[in-house]
């Protein structure tokens, strides 16, 4: 047990009982007197009013009690929506652990929580869209990156690359994780390429955390994000579109970057900020009947072309049937 676990739990036994000796508490850690007293002074210099009696032993100034972790039931419901999360967008390993500490932060609740969090837990659930054809993995190793991560250590993985679909087995030193399109990503620098390198967990088939620490200090996280929305180019696209056909958009306009919408005469006019304009286009054929492209000029140009090859794709048919 490291210090700051055995300070806390000293704490919670001086709040257990009205007198402990300093013999009792060395026997329950298996530490020396002198280490008690250096903790039971750590604890006063920290605030904790503890009243040491001569020959008796410990207890803390009457009256003094830390407050116990409460939790209302609009705390108990998100923890509970939170834990449907988990388990549906990360492995088995953290939904383990996740599910453990949730059945802890339960036994503390009272009873009206509990009886409130087993009311609604059949309520909630979390599903996958259609359209993302997604099978989670059971192992996405975020548990050994992170811990790999607070502990400075590099990291030895075998990986199955996206883009040529080649086995390597590489040293890498963690950076950080992130969620994305139903996906976990690890940035690490790359030993094997010198270079900082984006990596998709579930295409790591193993990994062992090493003995060798990281090289150097790496940049946080959100440096990296940041460099990524930055290379990321994205165009504003505004269209009007006929109002009793928003309402079947449905999910896919935030798929295609929408942005918001405002009603303007007739119509309602939609703003996105899209990172495929030809993927836009493509979308937009679905209602293109019954809207209209305000910008960029480009996209209409896009929308044109497409047309023409349907056109003449059914001109072909047509003379085929004659």
């Amino acid at each position: 047990m490291n210090r700051i676990d055995r300070l806390t739990a000293i704490l919670i036994q001086l709040q257990s009982r009205p007198l402990i000796k300093a013999q009792d508490i060395a026997d329950k850690f298996s530490i020396s007197l002198r280490t008690v007293y250096r903790d039971v002074k750590a604890l006063e210099e920290a605030g904790v009013p503890v009243i040491g009696e001569a020959g008796t032993g410990y207890r803390l100034m009457e009256g003094y009690k830390l407050p116990p972790v409460m939790f209302n039931q609009d705390e108990a419901t998100a923890l509970l929506t939170a834990s449907k999360l988990v388990q549906s967008k990360t492995d088995a390993g953290i939904s383990k652990h996740y599910t453990a500490a949730l059945d802890k932060i339960r036994a503390i609740l009272r009873h009206s929580e509990k009886d409130h969090i087993e009311g609604i837990d059949d309520h909630i659930a979390v599903m996958t869209h259609p359209t993302f054809v997604h099978q989670p993995a059971s192992e996405l190793h975020l548990q050994s990156i992170l811990k790999s991560i607070s502990s400075s250590s590099v990291i030895e993985i075998h990986y199955t690359s996206l883009e040529k679909n080649e086995n390597t087995r590489r040293k890498i030193e963690p950076v950080g994780i992130y969620y994305l399109g139903n996906h976990w990503y690890l940035i690490a620098f790359c030993q094997m390429r010198n270079d900082y390198r984006n990596f998709r967990t579930d295409k790591i088939k193993q990994l062992t955390i090493t003995t060798e620490a990281v090289s150097r200090i790496h940049p946080p996280l959100q440096s990296f994000m940041n460099q990524v929305s930055a290379e990321r180019q994205v165009t504003k696209v505004v269209i009007d579109v006929d109002p009793e056909v928003v309402k079947h958009l449905g999910e896919q306009k935030y798929y295609n970057g929408f942005l918001k919408e405002e009603k303007i005469g007739d119509y309602v006019r939609m703003t996105f900020l899209s990172g495929s304009l030809m993927g836009f286009s493509r979308w937009f054929m679905l209602f293109g009947d019954h809207a209209k492209i305000i910008e960029p000029v480009e996209l209409n140009d896009m929308v044109a072309g497409i047309a023409e090859n349907i056109l003449k794709k059914l001109e072909i048919s047509q003379l085929l049937l004659t």
